[in-house]
């Protein structure tokens, strides 16, 4: 039994030592190739470092070895393999549907021994190696968006690394737009630099003072350990960002009220017509709205189906597909219900509610309880900037839109035979009877007028909103009141009230909320009537009528 002890404690031994040269062999092996890792920029990227392997992506990347650019984007897609055990200059490949190719190359190889190989690690230090590397390569572009990207991709790096190629860069750069951007990009370099007089740094906090935008304050608020000069002058870059900073957002604010003000003019302007001229309180007017986005989904749907070609032009399309759907179907309300209670307007609220109900039941019916799903043509997608602002193209559009519409129903209430039949019937309609004009039928063609320009709102609305059965419901309140501060039939009042209400709603949200904002609005909107109960811009002639 002692026997078989010490025989088992000599294998236990022999097999302990066996281990610790293994792990000394690998070590020594690993660390060599560490070491030449320091030489290879491949060899770095293999290595097991996250360190290692970063500084070899950014040698590969000024390196001009023209396998830079695939070796880096196959990093990224995690398509790029290392031999598993470490030996000096280990193999690495990139992995194609088709096989294996050899990353230093590019040539086709036998596909290794997957049990050899191991994918190359991405961590958070190895990503932002990679963009930083990306931006690198495309410095050298002939397009000048492209180097521009590639500048901003190196600012937000700020690695100062990347401070002899961003040198280099500058020294061949013509373009005045790609010249700043890097300026930038070098300033943010040096100041994280361990390098640099304290009036290069100076020179650098005002090179991204006049950037002003939240990346370069996080940037100057990151920066610890400056010398006095710099750390102060850091600070007063971060209150002159903050102030600008609040400036851009009152303007963003103004913008996002001024393209929901479009909306509600779209939604306002049919109900302000048809309000002014019959008096009808018309609950089924976001219905309308919620015809002209449904509309607009079919249409969509039908050029996929049988024109896919067109499919970029379907939105404009749908505007005179939907003013048609919600303009008949107004015609047929106003001739089959509200013709029969006028002079009711309590009776004729509820009658247009269960209407609206059903209007939406019939909806959910047919399309479903569910979103529908709305796309965007391409020249309606992306974003403008503008300083520190971003317009969004969808939006700038609806306000264009927006505008269009209320210039054409203004050219036909003016100068249409329509709209002077319109304008008789709404200042005195008993005069414009005797004068042979037909105000039941100026009633049909009023209402359907107005239900056509909610069902183009629709189509609007369709680009930034869910298209849903309660689409108008979230619309219908916000028009009255437009309809109301405005002065009931009056289109310039709508303009004004659509515009002040959506940018005092867009001012009052951030601080107040969205509900309570409603209630806020509501309220002054109470004692504004208390003391205009015509609106802002009453229409005259009215009284003439009683």
């Amino acid at each position: 039994m002692d026997r078989l002890r010490c025989a088992g404690g000599r294998r236990r031994g022999r097999g302990a030592r066996w281990v610790v040269g293994a792990v000394a062999i690998a070590l020594v092996v690993g660390l060599s190739a560490i070491a030449h890792a320091g030489e290879d920029p491949f060899s770095a990227i293999a290595a097991l470092s996250a360190d290692v392997e970063s500084r070899g992506i950014a040698a590969l990347a000024v390196s001009g070895n023209p396998r830079a650019a695939a070796v880096i984007a196959a990093l990224r897609e995690g398509k790029l393999y290392a031999w598993k055990w470490p030996r000096p200059d280990p193999p690495l490949y990139i992995r194609t549907a088709t096989g294996f190719v050899d990353a230093r190359s590019g040539a086709a190889v036998a596909a290794p021994p997957l049990l050899n190989l191991r994918r190359v690690i991405v961590s958070d230090t190895v990503r932002a190696a990679i963009d930083t590397a990306a931006g690198t390569l495309e410095l050298a572009s002939a397009s000048a968006t492209v180097r521009l990207k590639a500048a901003e991709t190196l600012f937000q790096a700020a690695d100062p690394g990347a401070l002899p190629l961003i040198d280099k860069a500058l020294a061949a750069e013509r373009d005045r737009q790609v010249l700043r951007a890097l300026r930038q990009a070098q300033a943010a370099a040096l100041l994280k630099s361990a390098t640099g007089s304290t009036a290069e740094r100076l020179a650098a906090v005002g090179t991204l003072a006049e950037r002003a935008d939240l990346s370069t304050r996080n940037l100057l608020s990151s920066l610890a350990g400056q010398p006095p000069a710099v750390a102060a002058a850091i600070a007063a870059a971060i209150g002159d960002i903050d102030f600008k900073l609040k400036l851009w957002g009152v303007a963003e604010n103004v913008y996002y009220g001024l393209s929901l003000g479009a909306v509600l003019l779209l939604a306002a302007s049919g109900l302000a017509i048809s309000f002014g001229v019959m008096g009808v309180i018309n609950m089924a007017h976001g219905e309308m709205v919620m015809i002209g986005a449904y509309t607009t989904f079919v249409v969509q749907q039908l050029i996929a189906a049988f024109a896919p070609a067109l499919s970029d032009l379907g939105l404009l399309v749908a505007i005179p597909a939907a003013f048609l759907t919600a303009g008949a179907l107004g015609v047929a309300v106003e001739r089959l219900l509200i013709r029969f209670l006028y002079g009711r307007p309590l009776e004729t609220l509820l009658a247009t509610w269960g209407l609206s109900l059903i209007l939406q039941q019939a909806v959910r019916s047919i399309f479903g309880p569910t979103n529908q799903d709305v796309g965007s043509p391409p020249w309606m997608s992306g974003a403008v900037q503008l300083g520190g602002l971003t317009l969004t193209v969808n939006r700038l559009w609806i306000v264009l839109f927006a505008g269009l519409v209320l210039a054409a129903l203004m050219a036909i209430l003016r100068w249409g035979g329509l709209g002077r039949s319109i304008r008789a019937v709404t200042q005195n309609r008993r005069m414009a009877a005797v004068m042979g004009i037909r105000t039941p039928l100026i009633d049909a063609l009023t209402f359907g007028l107005g239900s056509g320009i909610a069902g183009m709102a629709g189509v609007a609305l369709s680009q930034i909103d869910n298209v849903s059965p309660n689409l108008g419901q979230g619309y219908i309140i916000d028009s009255f009141l437009v309809v109301v501060l405005g002065g009931v039939g009056n289109l310039w009042g709508t303009l004004f009230a659509a515009m002040s209400l959506g940018v005092v709603d867009k001012f009052v949200e951030p601080f107040e909320g969205a509900v309570l904002a409603k209630i806020l609005v509501l309220v002054f909107l109470i004692l504004f009537i208390q003391r205009r109960p015509q609106g802002l811009f009453p229409l005259k002639g009215r009284a003439a009528e009683a």
